[in-house]
């Protein structure tokens, strides 16, 4: 059973999560919040799976609940999904570098949500093809890659990282670079050491802040 928080400050909005995820065999809602510190504090205590987490509201936001959560060592087990608009795309960078693990628009289709928790709870990074390269084209604007800190890798393992934070996965690099697929886990496994980033969703942080992708 997929236990699960939803943090957003419209009622209205937390009851239809509520009733689509107990709608599911395999998944439950284990507590509401309507604020981050409330968020933070029911992590604590009920120690959800998966975190649905609004990004923008009143007092204590979304990010900074990410960030209390991602801090607390023993809630390494809570996985965070983020929810977010269309006009919100500095808050979804924020949020993966501070630890979320992926993240939807709210208006995505019901099953698509159902879907993006359980890839979550099951350890991996919800990272959209199609809103990462959005992400792309609003927020990335940098006249120049930051070489300081992307010089530790080398030339294949900056392709791989670009590739990662398009919202390709492993399958879709290794045909991209026409590499083996153990090869395509390698290059991405050392990218994560050398930038020191927890997971995929990082490695795409990174690659936003610091210029690596660039629109088009």
């Amino acid at each position: 059973m997929i236990r699960v928080l939803v943090a957003d400050d419209q009622a209205l909005v937390r009851g239809g999560f509520r009733v689509l995820v107990d709608s599911e065999p395999d998944m439950t809602v284990v507590g509401e919040a309507g604020d981050g510190g409330t968020a933070a504090a029911l992590a604590r205590e009920l120690r959800p799976d998966v975190v649905l987490m609004d990004v923008q509201m009143p007092g204590v936001d979304g990010l900074e609940a990410i960030r209390r959560i991602a801090a607390d060592p023993e809630l390494g087990g809570v996985r965070i999904l983020i929810l977010t608009t269309f006009d919100e795309d500095d808050y979804v960078i924020e949020g993966l570098a501070a630890g979320a693990s992926g993240f939807l628009l709210k208006n995505t289709d019901p099953g698509q949500l159902l879907h993006g928790i359980r890839v979550v709870a099951g350890g991996e990074e919800l990272l959209s093809p199609g809103l990462t390269r959005r992400l792309i084209a609003r927020t990335t604007t940098r006249a120049a890659v930051d070489h300081d800190v992307f010089a530790q890798l080398t030339a294949r393992e900056r392709e791989v990282v670009a590739l990662v934070a398009q919202g390709l996965g492993n399958d879709e690099i290794t045909r991209e670079l026409v590499i083996s697929p153990a090869t395509t886990k390698t290059h991405v496994s050392r990218a994560l050491a050398k930038l020191g980033a927890r997971d995929r969703a990082q490695l795409v942080a990174l690659a936003y802040r610091h210029g690596l992708v660039r629109p088009g």
